[in-house]
């Protein structure tokens, strides 16, 4: 028998403590002297929830990879809307010219077709339209061969195929695109619909799918002109999602009768069932992605899972998903306040509470478990901003005037007043440090304003304007790398502009309309959260990221409120959000990023 050195060259290491874990130590063994134990790191596969898309999506297409995905042509009534995945959240792409759903997708996220589908309320309603997709819009291309729907497509833009679907007979014909035109492909062994593919054009599978009145246990192999029947999967279901290669894909979700959470593997001509189950089961959705990370987004039973993003890993890690978490509990509920520092770190001060009326001047301070109250400011404010740190805190603006100029420092334990800013006003945003800030926006009685104003740790001193006068924005970054964001009452704007240290600059615009919310990170990884469009409309719990170009989904908060306190003073990953209506909460939420933590396995014996 081979020993362990003679099949990875490595001795069997004695170390008093687990080493630190990479990619590296899979598959191999150590004795931890200290324990007692020999151990090892194995890889596993589990799947794990993800952002939720922005609009509902069902009988989607879904292609590219887990960090750079598309999805489109969602139904049930042909739509024309896109959207793009970045790993982290969804953003809108450009429209379909010709909506529809059930339709056959293959590419990548800049390189993508969408090809025949079913269009209701056009004539007739089984399209054969192609469209390409370049990352930004779609143009209209060559027909394919025979119009159809419920098809599935496999490869990329310049080498593709569809295969299947309906005529509305079902149809066993596959196409071939070279990224210009359509040829005759091969014959696939069953006439069907709804199959799960994986590969690319001279090396894909497919997989289960729809037979007159049954759902499909068959798989088969394609070499670019004929498909060979492999072996059957585990469970006969259709409309689930394939990703991977010919030799090493997989087959997830999909209907057997009903909605299910399964998954299996391939190995080019066999499948087994996989340990790693959707946690929301679900068919007719978006799939995409390699074997050891796969994506679905979207998909049946309504309304539990139209939105739903998961996402497959297969590796040494444990990947937990980016949430939001409940924390401490101010001492004072309150809105229209100010709030600086970060999640573990954080500090809130004046507000609005009522009954009775009353403007506040409690400080918090918070230390990722708990809220406990400091030195007072001041003057009692509310409908202010606060930027800095725990221990370099920066309190200007608000309400009531006349006090709305008023600056004032915290060093972590008291507040002093310093110079007030040369314009006071209310509802404003702002950035930076104690001692290199930025305040923006606002409301200078009655009107809304577009005035800029930097800090130097002494004084203030005008800027040039925003392009857009607002009220109730968002703000976050630094002074010399600034984002506004939304704002205006009545009605809420999508609105961004962007700081440079000298002048606004346009920026894309949010994908929801959000004003009366907070903000936290840097220009190039921002967080915006809470607020909502215009009351007396609800608060919604809608969450977006930027990343410097573009605006995109992150999970949402578990409360909708207005007036919030919070903010990050890094990155997004170090944000909360205290405080708001409806009412006068006290509650705390707390973003944390995506985690991978690798575990040694204990190795025994039976």
């Amino acid at each position: 028998m081979a020993t362990y050195e003679e099949i990875y060259g490595k001795r069997v290491e004695v170390l008093d403590a687990d080493p630190t874990l990479n990619s590296s130590y899979e598959g191999q063994v150590w004795y931890n002297s200290t324990t007692g134990t020999l151990k090892t790191v194995v890889s596993f596969a589990a799947w794990s929830s993800g952002t939720n898309t922005i609009q509902e999506q069902k009988y989607n297409v879904g292609v590219g990879t887990q960090t750079s995905a598309l999805i489109f042509a969602s139904g049930p009534v042909g739509q024309t809307y896109t959207e793009e995945y970045n790993g982290s959240g969804w953003s809108a792409g450009g429209a379909l010219g010709t909506g529809r759903y059930q339709a056959a997708g293959f590419g990548t996220q800049t390189a993508a077709v969408c090809a025949a589908g079913d269009a209701p309320g056009l004539s007739p309603a089984f399209r054969g339209d192609v469209e390409e997709y370049n990352g930004t819009s779609w143009s209209e291309e060559t027909n394919v061969s025979v119009a159809r729907y419920a098809c599935t497509g496999l490869g990329t833009l310049t080498a593709g195929a569809i295969v299947g679907g309906r005529k509305p007979a079902y149809s066993n014909e596959t196409e071939n695109y070279n990224g210009t035109s359509w040829t005759t492909g091969g014959v696939y062994p069953v006439a069907i619909q709804s199959v799960a593919t994986g590969g690319t054009q001279t090396a894909s599978f497919a997989v289960g799918g729809y037979v007159p009145s049954t759902q499909s246990n068959k798989s088969a192999t394609y070499n670019g002109s004929s498909w060979t029947a492999q072996g059957n999967v585990n469970t006969a279901r259709s409309a689930g999602g394939g990703a991977g290669s010919q030799t090493d894909g997989l087959f997830f979700g999909g209907s057997d009768g009903s909605a299910t959470n399964k998954t299996e593997n391939f190995d080019g001509t066999s499948w087994t069932n996989s340990p790693a189950t959707l946690g929301s089961a679900r068919n007719s959705f978006g799939g995409c992605g390699t074997s050891t990370a796969a994506l679905a987004a979207g998909g049946f039973p309504s309304p539990s899972v139209p939105k739903l993003t998961e996402e497959y890993n297969k590796g040494i890690n444990t990947v937990t998903a980016s949430a939001w978490s409940s924390g401490g509990v101010l001492n004072t509920g309150r809105l229209l306040y100010g709030g600086a520092g970060y999640k573990e770190s954080g500090l809130v001060a004046g507000g609005f509470n009522s009954p009775p009326a009353s403007i506040k001047n409690e400080t918090e301070e918070y230390d990722g478990t708990s809220w406990t109250e400091q030195n007072n400011l001041g003057t009692a404010r509310y409908e202010n901003f606060m930027i800095g740190t725990q221990t370099a805190g920066l309190f200007f603006g608000g309400s009531p005037a006349p006090d709305s100029p008023k600056t004032e420092e915290y060093d972590g334990t008291s507040w002093s007043e310093q110079n007030d800013m040369t314009t006071g006003r209310n509802t404003l945003a702002g950035a930076g440090t104690q001692t290199a800030g930025l305040a923006f926006g606002g409301q200078v009685p009655p009107s809304a304003s577009a005035l800029t104003e930097e800090y130097n740790g002494t004084s203030w001193s005008e800027q040039n304007d925003m392009s857009t006068a607002r009220r109730y924005l968002q703000g976050f970054g630094i002074q010399t790398a600034a984002v506004a964001a939304g704002g205006g009452y009545p009605p809420a704007v999508t609105t961004t502009e962007e700081y440079d240290g000298s002048s606004w600059t346009n920026g894309s615009a949010m994908i929801t309309a959000k004003h009366r919310g907070n903000a936290g990170g840097i220009s190039t990884n921002g967080i915006v959260f809470g607020g909502g469009t215009a009351p007396p409309s609800p608060a919604h719990a809608v969450v977006e990221g930027y990343d410097g170009t573009a605006w995109s989904t992150r999970p949402s908060t578990s409360n909708s409120k207005f007036n919030v306190g919070g903010g990050s003073t890094t990155t997004s990953t170090g944000a909360f959000m205290c405080g708001g209506r409806p009412g006068y909460v006290t509650s705390t939420e707390e973003f944390s990023g995506a985690i991978e933590t690798a575990t040694a396995k204990t190795l025994t014996t039976s």
